[in-house]
């Protein structure tokens, strides 16, 4: 399992991800969930993975091949972020039924969603959820975030603060709380993080960093977040 989130603001996007993958309680193993793709001052793309590794990782790896070929169809060469969400939607389905093929009874294992988010210069920044069969949503003014993965555990906390006019600073410190929430609930979703910060009219990526479990700030908001709680709990009046 794993969480992944992307918040589309005014002032641009912020994406976090682990990076836990589970074949079981005795199976567990760390994989890179986050990829970015940039032309500074022309486009910038991150896509976020959740579901089936072998689907996912074939996927990212038909989309980079894409990219290194400048003659072929790619998200780098996309007319508009609308088209690059299509490219990576057929590219997922694609994989995905092949490998349900191969599977058989096991085809359900085979399934994969996928978070996109990007600006071409020109463009409007937007971000887009990309389904197993390769159909997306797009978020919007009413709904400026999506999840994929393990994400029940993470929402109250967005739906309560994260507004299109949020700034990158409190967005950042949202999807942190949010993955805290999840840490804590799920075992099956863990450190270390993928945290990625685009600012809108850029096409370039602001801040690209990794979180380890012994990161001192990230201990320090998810404790001060936890006595926070048991103060404002105690503090309401029945």
């Amino acid at each position: 399992m794993t969480y992944c989130v992307g918040i589309l603001l005014d002032a641009g996007f912020v994406l976090l991800s682990d990076t836990r993958t589970n074949a079981g309680v005795d199976n567990i193993s760390c994989y890179r969930k986050m990829y970015t793709f940039e032309e500074p001052g022309e486009r910038v793309i991150a896509i976020m993975t959740a579901g089936s590794l072998s689907v996912t990782q074939t996927t990212l790896a038909r989309i980079e091949e894409g990219v290194a070929n400048p003659e072929e169809r790619s998200i780098m060469t996309a007319a508009t972020m609308l088209e690059v969400a299509e490219i990576v939607g057929e590219t997922l389905s694609e994989v995905s039924r092949r490998v349900a093929e191969r599977m058989g009874e096991r085809a359900q294992s085979a399934r994969a969603s996928l978070i996109v988010a990007g600006q071409r210069r020109g463009g409007e920044p937007r971000l887009f959820l990309v389904y197993p069969e390769g159909n997306f949503i797009e978020a919007t003014p009413d709904t400026p975030y999506l999840q994929i993965g393990e994400h029940k555990y993470g929402k109250p906390i967005l739906d309560r603060v994260v507004t299109p006019e949020t700034s990158l600073v409190d967005a950042q410190k949202a999807v942190l709380l949010s993955m805290d929430s999840t840490l804590r609930s799920n075992l099956s979703v863990g450190m270390p993080l993928d945290m990625c910060v685009i600012e809108s009219g850029t096409q370039r990526i602001a801040e690209k960093r990794r979180i380890d479990a012994e990161d001192e700030t990230f201990q320090a908001m998810s404790s001060a977040w936890s006595a926070a709680l048991r103060d404002a709990f105690r503090d309401i009046e029945i």
